[in-house]
């Protein structure tokens, strides 16, 4: 196991390095931030000269980032425009994000889940018919729709929820924007955890510890969903950095200012510095969650082992 997960671990390096250099470039190509800096009006030539040499906008791409990487490095992920270093707003956003990602999460697993195991049990039956029914709605329905609904009944009509969050963001607040964010995710794990199911229970391992005379509840919980819950682990590992990262909807619309509601911002007036450093964190964090993952493949599964 160790030797496994060293070898992930340098095999992470090349790819954390790629996907940097891909997003570094992307982000420079957008525009010129020192346009974004100035507005709508043109910056005269001896000001933008001096804030491109002041950013090291005035040297080749390659070397901007061969400088970054050697920064990120140690701890610095550059200065934003407004002159705030954008550690300093990564220490304010993700707190926020990650709280918020891990009430979606949380979601997702106990509804997800439990309804996908409930219609895998019951396949056919007028129940599982209606979930999937629901699940379908919620997919083709967009994300601003469902906030805004949301928003509108549980927290103008109803009171249940706050309908803006508070720049604290407790945990309690973020029960509704949780639900949000994780809907269309939630819709997804119920119909995937429902065919994993629904296809282990005709396995020959569910038959013979029926036949052998264990308790339904075991066989359901040990064998079956032990088993099953190897895709939906999968794809909530790959749900994480997707959650965090494309949570610009739903941070707008309860007006929280977390990773999505920075990025918005950085996108917005073209703040380079901000952009690259929250993505750059956001690569890291979505590779070590998918480590995480395959690690998790031989707790679900004892037949998995790593060399």
């Amino acid at each position: 196991m160790g030797r496994y997960v060293i070898r992930r671990l340098l095999q992470m390096i090349p790819v954390f390095a790629g996907a940097t250099l891909l997003i570094f470039l992307m982000v420079n190509v957008m525009g010129d931030p020192v346009a974004g800096l100035c507005g709508e009006r043109e910056c005269d030539p001896a000001t933008a000269a001096r804030l491109r040499a002041e950013f090291g906008l005035d040297e080749p791409v390659w070397q901007q980032y061969l400088t970054y990487m050697g920064n990120v490095f140690t701890g610095d992920f550059g200065t934003a425009f407004n002159g705030q270093p954008v550690i300093e707003l990564m220490a304010d956003a993700f707190p926020v994000t990650i709280r918020l990602t891990l009430v979606a999460i949380l979601f997702e697993i106990v509804i997800g889940v439990g309804l996908g195991m409930l219609t895998g049990l019951r396949r056919g039956r007028p129940v599982d018919t209606g979930v999937l029914l629901a699940t379908l709605v919620v997919i083709a329905v967009p994300t601003f729709v469902t906030g805004l609904l949301l928003q509108l009944l549980l927290g103008v009509k109803w009171g249940w929820i706050r309908p803006s969050v508070s720049a604290e963001a407790p945990l309690d607040e973020l029960v509704g924007p949780g639900l949000v964010l994780a809907a269309v995710s939630l819709a997804y794990v119920t119909r995937l955890t429902r065919t994993s199911i629904a296809e282990n229970r005709r396995a020959d391992y569910v038959r013979t510890a029926i036949a052998k005379g264990l308790p339904r509840r075991r066989v359901m919980t040990h064998h079956l969903l032990r088993n099953s819950l190897i895709p939906v682990v999968t794809f909530i590992g790959a749900d994480v950095g997707a959650l965090m990262g494309g949570a610009i909807v739903t941070e707008r619309i309860f007006n929280i200012h977390g990773v999505g509601y920075q990025l918005y911002q950085g996108i917005l007036r073209q703040n380079t510095q901000t952009v690259v450093g929250f993505v750059t964190v956001l690569v890291l964090v979505f590779l070590l969650v998918n480590l995480l993952v395959d690690l998790l493949y031989a707790v679900l599964d004892p037949r998995i082992r790593y060399a």
